[in-house]
């Protein structure tokens, strides 16, 4: 038996290609992961960890062009774009623009919503059923808000999620207060989502790994992509600085990489990096809020955990600049102190950041080739690969192994782009 050859190969170990290596393995397929460093070393590491049904809303509503551009000369903004000449940082923000409209946010957010919700449901059980230990806990999201007019301007995302079928809480600044004490007075209301969850990023990551290696799957950790071979419409191996590997599917779940790696295959993916940031403490405040929020004006998430702290988000188009930055962490700061009695954690404090792999149109790119008669995409989520990672694994897998999808795959198609 060939050992470089699986069923299925994955390039890419983070939450997504180790969600698809899981489900897939549940449904009777080899599976081999290739990792360019370590099993969620990238973005799966360092986000939030929210559960979020209640971010069904794309960014791509309208208005946010002129809110990007009002950004250009502030690098501390919660959106900044670098104004850097970037020719394919140009063209997605074109495309990106073109999205920005009523019709196509509410596309994109029944999309999202769907896909969403099936994960949301999926979670609970799978975490549950395979033993696995990352702090989950359902326990609901609060948007916190200090200006009546951002409230206001919310409206849609609440719109959206009722229509949908979401639970959304209108609650007044003394609700408000009464559910969270540990906000600051000014406080004027907040959005309560109690479908939403939280767990620890990090710990689920890990523990997918070990699922995936408990049930039989290979992970091949410094395994970068370096080039394909092909046979005709058809990529028979994978090259990479631990080998070459081959399989009968191969699943680009490369996160932000994708496009990178989609130059390699003659394939322009519609994504840019967006980069995030977070602060972390080994121990949480002596106060922790109970819910996980979302600070609205300082686009600022904080999620507390029995082991520790977390403020993160910000929203930085950089292109691929490596590196922490400062203004940015220290934004962070400044919004969690504005509305938090006890906005910092205890002990050590760990920075962090991440790309995440944005889409266009805010939606994933799930599903098979155009181009490539054996390859399937499972990429771009954006901001939510934590939260969508359960669905995709089982629509990747459906597609591949079957049964049929119980999540419509159309809008998620890479058809929609050419691909």
């Amino acid at each position: 038996m060939d050992r470089s050859r699986s069923d299925v190969l994955i390039m890419g170990g983070g939450v997504i290609g180790l969600a698809c290596a899981l489900y897939l393995l549940k449904a009777g397929a080899s599976v081999r992961v290739l990792e360019q460093a370590q099993p969620g070393s990238g973005s799966s590491h360092g986000n939030c960890g929210t559960i979020t049904p209640s971010h069904a809303g794309p960014l791509t509503m309208p208005g946010m062009v002129g809110t990007a551009l009002g950004s250009l000369l502030r690098r501390d903004a919660p959106l900044y774009v670098n104004p850097r000449p970037d020719a394919a940082r140009a063209r997605w923000l074109l495309g990106f623009a073109r999205n920005c409209t009523w019709a196509r946010y509410r596309q994109a957010g029944e999309a999202r919503g769907a896909i969403l919700a099936r994960s949301r449901t999926l979670l609970g059980d799978l975490i549950a059923s395979d033993g696995m230990a990352c702090e989950f806990e359902e326990v609901g999201e609060l948007y916190v808000y200090r200006q009546a007019r951002t409230l206001r301007n919310d409206q849609p995302h609440v719109d959206l999620l009722r229509r949908l079928g979401m639970d959304v809480r209108e609650l007044d600044a003394d609700e408000a207060m009464a559910l969270e004490p540990g906000l600051r007075d000014g406080v004027v209301g907040a959005l309560l989502h109690p479908g939403d969850a939280r767990l620890r990023p990090d710990r689920y990551v890990a523990e997918l790994a070990r699922r995936v290696r408990e049930l039989g799957g290979a992970i091949e950790t410094g395994a970068r992509v370096d080039s394909f071979v092909f046979d005709g419409a058809r990529v028979s191996h994978v090259r990479t600085t631990r080998g070459v590997f081959q399989g009968d599917r191969v699943v680009m779940a490369l996160g932000a990489w994708s496009p990178l790696i989609g130059k390699l295959l003659d394939i322009r993916l519609p994504m840019q990096p967006g980069k995030g940031y977070s602060l972390t403490w080994e121990r949480p405040p002596e106060h922790a809020p109970r819910h996980s929020l979302v600070l609205r004006e300082a686009a600022v998430c904080v999620t507390p955990w029995v082991s520790g702290f977390r403020l993160g988000s910000t929203m930085e188009f950089s292109g691929f600049d490596e590196g922490l930055n400062p203004l940015r962490i220290d934004a962070l700061r400044r919004g969690a102190a504005t509305y938090l009695r006890e906005p910092e954690g205890r002990g050590e404090v760990v920075p962090w950041w991440g790309w995440r792999p944005m889409s266009v149109d805010e939606v994933p790119i799930i599903g098979p080739s155009a181009r490539w008669s054996n390859l399937v995409y499972a990429t771009a989520h954006g901001m939510l690969g934590i939260s969508m990672s359960a669905a995709t694994g089982e629509l990747v897998a459906s597609l591949l192994a079957g049964p049929a999808p119980t999540l419509d795959p159309v809008p998620y198609s890479p058809t929609r782009f050419g691909l």
